[in-house]
C-alpha cells in the first residue's frame, strides 16, 4: 500500500482502485477506509485514491493525538494532494468525511475540481438534524419487521434516555439482511481516541465555512440515500444551498451507504457527474 508523509511527519497510507483520472476519496468514522472498496464499481470510471485517514487503517498513529480533529485532517488531504502532483483534484467524501472535505473546499478552493458528497454529515457547516426529522425518515420503514425494535430504540436515543445504538443500525441500510449486518460489524470505528477527538472544540467554524462555500466554484454533487436516517435527504437539500453550483441526489431506496444498496444506480450518477 502506497504511503506519504503529511506534515507533521506521520506516515500515510491510501489504496487505489482502478485506472483513469483520479479522484481522491475521503472516508467517515474516523475508521478504516476499506469500508469503502471500490465504491460500486466506480473505480470501472475513475483512478480511486482512498485515503485512510491518520490512526486508522495503515495509517501511523500520529506523536500528536490532537491533529485527529477534523480542522487538522484537512492538512492531510492537501498533503496527498501534493504528493500526487495534481495541480488540482476532484474529491469525492462519505458520511462525517464530508467535513473534512467542506473545509478542505473553503480552504482550498483553487485545488479543487469537482466534489461528491456522499450520505454528507452536516456539522462543519451548523445543519442541525432534529429528532423529528429522524422520526419521520424512520417511520417510512414501518413495515420492516425490525421496525418496532428499532424504533423503540431510536425514541430512548432521540430523547437522551440511553437506547443501543446497535439496534437502530437497520435504519442506515436499504435492505437489512445478513450481508448488510457483515458490512455494519466491519465498519464500526476501531479507534475510539480518533472518534473522540475529530469534533474537540475547535474543529468547525459553521459560520466561516458556509462564507466560503457561498464563493465556492467548484461544481458540486450531494447525494443522499432516501432513507438515511444519519444524512437524511431534507439535510443534504440545506446543505445543497450553501454552494452555486451544487446538485441534489436522493438515491431510492438506499440508506448511509448507497453503493451496498444500488450499486448500478450509484455508480450511473456519481461517474456521471465526476466525468
Amino acid at each position: 500500500m502506497p504511503t506519504f508523509s503529511a506534515p507533521d511527519g506521520t506516515e500515510l497510507a491510501y489504496r487505489v482502485h482502478g485506472d483513469g483520472d483520479p479522484v481522491v476519496c475521503i472516508p467517515g468514522g474516523p475508521t478504516d477506509a476499506g469500508y469503502l472498496g471500490d465504491l460500486g464499481g466506480l473505480s470501472a470510471h475513475r483512478r480511486l485514491i482512498v485515503l485512510d485517514l491518520r490512526g486508522t487503517g495503515r495509517s501511523a498513529i500520529p506523536e500528536d493525538v490532537s491533529s485527529y480533529r477534523c480542522d487538522r485532517l484537512v492538512d492531510d488531504v492537501e498533503a496527498l494532494r501534493a504528493h500526487l502532483g495534481l495541480a488540482r483534484m476532484d474529491v469525492l467524501a462519505h458520511s462525517a468525511g464530508v467535513n473534512i472535505a467542506a473545509q478542505y473546499a473553503a480552504r482550498h478552493p483553487k485545488r479543487l475540481g469537482r466534489l461528491a458528497l456522499i450520505g454528507p454529515s452536516t456539522r462543519a457547516v451548523g445543519i442541525a438534524i432534529t429528532g423529528e426529522t429522524r422520526r419521520e425518515l424512520a417511520r417510512l420503514r414501518k413495515d420492516e419487521p425490525w421496525f418496532p425494535a428499532a424504533f423503540t430504540a431510536l425514541e430512548a436515543i432521540t430523547e437522551g434516555t440511553g437506547g443501543d445504538g446497535d439496534a437502530i443500525a437497520p435504519f442506515f441500510w436499504g435492505r437489512w439482511d445478513a450481508a448488510a449486518r457483515k458490512r455494519h460489524a466491519a465498519a464500526r470505528p476501531s479507534n475510539k481516541e480518533a472518534v473522540a477527538l475529530f469534533g474537540a472544540e475547535g474543529a468547525f467554524d459553521p459560520e466561516a465555512t458556509r462564507a466560503a462555500l457561498a464563493a465556492c466554484g467548484s461544481p458540486v454533487l450531494l447525494l443522499a440515500g432516501e432513507y438515511d436516517l444519519n444524512s437524511p435527504p431534507e439535510s443534504a437539500a440545506e446543505f445543497a444551498g450553501l454552494f452555486p453550483d451544487a446538485t441534489l441526489v436522493v438515491q431510492p431506496g438506499a440508506g448511509h451507504y448507497p453503493w451496498l444498496d444500488d450499486a448500478d444506480r450509484f455508480t450511473a450518477t456519481t461517474a456521471a457527474f465526476l466525468g
